[in-house]
C-alpha cells in the first residue's frame, strides 16, 4: 500500500479517523491558546518532552515497526541501529527509553522527571522517525506517535462533559499532576507560559493546521488566526 492508497496524512488512518470525530465536535480551550508560548528549540530544551518515551496505540506500534525494518539501512545512516525499541506496558505498547546523562539533559530539567530519552531521540535531539519520513518524501510526522506531534496540545472531555475539550495543560490543571509529581505538559518547555512568546494559537499554528486538515476545520481561524 501506498500513503495515497488510504488517504491519509499519517500512517495512522484508524488514529485520524477517530481524531476527526473527536475534533469536529469539540469545543476549542480560547482561554488557554491566549497563553503564550515559545516554540520549540531543541539545542536548549534538548527534547525535554520526549524523555519518557510515548504510550502508543497498536496501530503505532505496527506503523512503527513497519518503518524501522523497512528502512534500516537509511537509520543505520543517522547512527540509530538499535534492535529493541518497543515494548508493552500492560495493554499499552510504548517506546522504549534509555538513561540519559548531564549532558544530554536540559539545563533547567524538571526534578520530577525521570533522567531517560526515548530511545528514537539522536544526539542531537531529534526524532530519527521524523528524520525518517523527511528523507523518504513524508509528511515529518508521518510515523511519529499522534502524541508526540500533537504535545502540548490536549484533546479530552473536562469533568461533567461529553464533548471534547482542545486545550492545553497548565499549573494546576494539567491532568498529569498527581502527589509528587507537579504534571507534565505544564512543565516542558514547549508547555510553560513565557511573556515573550507569541498567543499559543500562533506557535501551535502548524499543529493546529494538521490536525485541522484532518477534522476539516479551521482550527487557526476559529482560535484567531483570521484576524492576524
Amino acid at each position: 500500500m501506498t500513503d495515497a492508497d488510504h488517504g491519509a496524512i499519517t500512517a495512522y488512518p484508524g488514529i485520524e479517523e477517530t481524531l476527526a470525530s473527536q475534533l469536529r465536535e469539540a469545543a476549542l480551550d480560547h482561554e488557554a491558546f491566549a497563553m503564550r508560548l515559545k516554540p520549540c528549540e531543541l539545542p536548549k530544551c534538548r527534547a525535554t518532552c520526549c524523555h519518557d518515551g510515548a504510550f502508543l496505540t497498536d496501530e503505532e506500534m505496527t506503523g512503527i515497526g513497519d518503518a524501522v525494518e523497512g528502512h534500516r539501512e537509511l537509520l543505520a545512516g543517522y547512527g540509530w541501529t538499535d534492535e529493541r525499541y518497543l515494548t508493552r506496558d500492560g495493554r499499552q505498547g510504548r517506546t522504549l527509553t534509555r538513561a540519559a546523562t548531564d549532558e544530554l539533559l536540559a539545563a533547567d530539567f524538571p526534578r520530577h522527571f525521570p533522567r531517560t530519552r526515548c530511545i528514537f531521540l539522536d544526539p542531537e535531539h531529534r526524532c530519527v522517525l521524523q528524520r525518517l519520513a523527511l528523507d523518504t518524501a513524508r509528511h515529518p510526522w508521518w510515523w511519529k506517535p499522534v502524541s508526540c506531534w500533537m504535545h502540548p496540545l490536549l484533546l479530552r472531555p473536562p469533568a461533567g462533559s461529553r464533548r471534547p475539550l482542545l486545550t492545553l495543560a497548565r499549573p494546576g490543571s494539567d491532568p498529569a499532576a498527581a502527589a509528587g509529581y507537579p504534571g507534565f505538559g505544564s512543565c516542558t518547555p514547549c508547555g510553560t507560559a513565557a511573556s515573550d512568546g507569541l498567543p499559543a494559537w500562533q506557535t501551535l499554528r502548524a499543529e493546529l493546521e494538521l490536525l485541522g486538515k484532518i477534522a476539516g476545520r479551521d482550527l487557526v481561524g476559529e482560535l484567531g488566526g483570521t484576524e492576524a
